[in-house]
């Protein structure tokens, strides 16, 4: 399989020290899958990493989260209509080859100016919002409840300087936190824009 070259993340005028220990990983908003709808996440070292295939339309009610092996790492499922639609993560276990069990984990929901809230099940509200959940938009942030940056979602740049399609998207996470988390919310988020 095909390597995508991994590239250092860049240092922006407002980042400090940390930004070189952040974890960069290319998300590529398209199936490996002929005629198959998902997106493939490339890690640090280029290799994929992980994948969502839905076989069904675009935009299905069901998505799964998978590494490269094709084993489910989180279900993503999309409840209620309209402006009450919000979608539930649960992770994934696999019990020994077994029916896989979901364990609830956090819910998405629209917010208001183009955004995103998130919720940990079993949480005390809001712990995460995304700012820019516009379909216009393929760049946007994830804010912890302290207003700082956790995540960063960008058009991909090559080391020349040329900007990659809206389709190619470089997702940098603070290394202090769970980077699962915020690959299922980059699926979510492309869920939400129906770009999946």
């Amino acid at each position: 399989m095909a390597k995508i070259q991994p590239l250092a993340a860049a240092a922006s005028p407002s980042s400090s020290d940390d930004q070189w220990r952040q974890q960069a990983y290319t998300v590529w908003m398209k199936s490996l899958v002929f005629n198959g709808n998902g997106c493939t996440v490339y890690g640090p070292d280029g290799a994929v990493a992980f994948r969502v295939d839905n076989y069904g339309c675009r935009g299905g009610r069901e998505v799964f989260f998978m590494d490269r092996a094709g084993n489910a790492l989180i279900r993503i499922r999309r409840k209620g209509f309209g402006m009450f639609r919000r979608w539930e993560v649960c992770q994934c276990a696999h019990n020994g080859g077994q029916e896989e069990e979901a364990t609830p984990w956090f819910s998405v929901r629209r917010a208001e100016k183009d955004g995103a809230a998130v919720a940990m099940h079993g949480g005390a509200g809001t712990c995460y919002t995304i700012d820019g959940c516009s379909a216009r938009k393929s760049e946007y942030r994830v804010r912890g409840v302290d207003g700082a940056v956790v995540a960063e979602v960008a058009r991909k740049q090559t080391p020349a300087g040329v900007v990659l399609g809206d389709d190619v998207l470089t997702l940098t996470v603070a290394p202090e936190v769970d980077h699962l988390l915020f690959l299922g919310l980059v699926v979510v988020r492309g869920l939400i824009d129906r770009s999946l």
